[in-house]
């Protein structure tokens, strides 16, 4: 399965840059033919407006010819255009014919001898236009009069056939975006796929650990009480009978995690928002944890020390984020714990509270993704450190449901430092 997320990427990045390359091959074909096709029409109207300055002269200069081949034979023998036409004349019949032709741009034609000499042309002909290519010998192959050349300089808009083509192009360039953008998507997708599904066994993995431990207890403990040297010892009774107790509550204290983080998903928490003492709280939950720290040889020190500890907030959900930041701190330290636990209130109206331990310490990608649900740090086994990955997704979501902030300062080795600002009260 790890195989194939990356072979899907490649072939369908492979898809999209051969799409991409076809396109662009495409309108850079579509602007050639575009651009032939405009020779070829200029070339036409080159040849036409040659005819039809034969059949002008003809008629100039002749009452009747019966055939082609006559036509030719007085052509060939009598025809100039010097003396024969004027600027205007010749000037109509180039612009006939570059509309005949669908030729929209502008033009400036001239008409030279045998020299080089210029017989007629228009105002804007100038010199430089003589290197046009849109050029044609005017007199028959076979011509025995002297040869004369019309130039035709075309005023050609390099943007025309862009714009002629505009709306093929828009619609290949939004075409071509779609595909990108459905490609970003396809690609995004498959990785939120693969990391829930890394999630999803990873919860497996740590619920089965968390549940099998107080479930093999408490059979243990059921067979115990089975026993006939335990069964008439109340003391003994009363042991397993409070191991299972004990047991049991462990469960349902995990079981409601994972039901309070489904209710926090649905956005169905509603806080009761009261007048509450910080330091009190804070003190309370400190205390309540201060036996699970002491068997580990640890220390919590408070420093409440904000002048009004006074704060807007759900007094369950926020002596919640004490626990589980007080906890964390307790199980991701790698040594004898100690934690300091610190209050200011700023002028802002913000009252800010620093949870710091001596623990491991997390790394940037770590600090990225803590907030995640079901994500926890590994340091080394996966269930080195009990846990389903949900209470510091649990203190996010209570902390943004106050309108305040969490952030974490950390390092490996060297410890974190969990801020959380709420409201005060004003």
């Amino acid at each position: 399965m790890k195989k194939i997320y990356p072979l899907i990427v490649v072939l369908i990045t492979l898809s999209v840059v051969g799409i991409l390359f076809i396109q662009m091959s495409w309108i850079n074909n579509a602007i050639k033919l575009k651009h032939e096709e405009f020779q070829r029409s200029v070339d036409n109207t080159l040849k036409q407006s040659k005819e039809a300055i034969y059949s002008r002269y003809l008629y100039k200069h002749t009452n009747y010819i019966p055939t082609e081949e006559s036509k030719r034979f007085y052509l060939r023998n009598h025809f100039t255009v010097e003396g024969s036409f004027d600027n205007q004349e010749v000037n109509d019949i180039i612009r006939k014919e570059f509309k005949n032709n669908n030729v929209k741009q502008g033009f400036e034609y001239c008409i030279t001898n045998l020299f080089k000499n210029s017989i007629l042309q228009s105002p804007g002909f100038n010199m430089a236009d003589m290197e046009t290519p849109y050029r044609i010998e005017l007199a028959p192959e076979d011509s025995y009069r002297a040869r004369e050349t019309l130039f035709i300089s075309i005023r050609e808009d390099k943007n025309l056939i862009i714009r002629e083509m505009g709306w093929m192009i828009a619609a290949s360039i939004v075409f071509t975006t779609i595909i990108v953008l459905a490609f970003a998507v396809t690609v995004r997708t498959l990785f939120n796929q693969k990391k829930l599904s890394e999630i999803k066994s990873d919860f497996i993995n740590n619920m089965t650990h968390e549940l099998k431990t107080p479930l093999a207890t408490i059979s243990l403990a059921i067979d115990a009480l089975t026993n006939e040297k335990v069964i008439h010892d109340a003391d003994k009774i009363k042991i397993y009978s409070g191991m299972i107790k004990e047991e049991n509550k462990r469960m349902n204290k995990q079981v409601e995690k994972i039901l309070q983080a489904a209710r926090l998903e649905k956005e169905e928490v509603k806080l009761t928002l009261q007048t509450l003492d910080a330091h009190q709280i804070i003190s309370k939950v400190a205390t309540n944890m201060a036996l699970q720290i002491q068997e580990k040889n640890g220390t919590i020190d408070l420093h409440l020390a904000a002048s009004d500890p006074m704060i807007e907030a759900d007094e369950v959900h926020f002596s919640n984020i004490i626990f589980n930041l007080l906890d964390n701190a307790m199980k991701y330290s790698s040594e004898t714990p100690k934690i300091l636990v610190e209050t200011l209130k700023h002028g802002n109206g913000m009252f800010t509270i620093k949870i710091k331990d001596n623990g491991i310490g997390m790394d940037r990608e770590t600090q990225a993704r803590i907030f995640e649900k079901f994500y926890r740090a590994h340091t080394g086994n996966i269930h080195n450190v009990k846990g389903f990955g949900l209470g510091l997704s649990y203190v996010k979501a209570i902390v943004d449901a106050h309108e305040g902030k969490i952030k974490v300062e950390s390092a490996p080795g060297k410890g974190s430092t969990f801020t959380i600002t709420l409201p005060a009260t004003r």
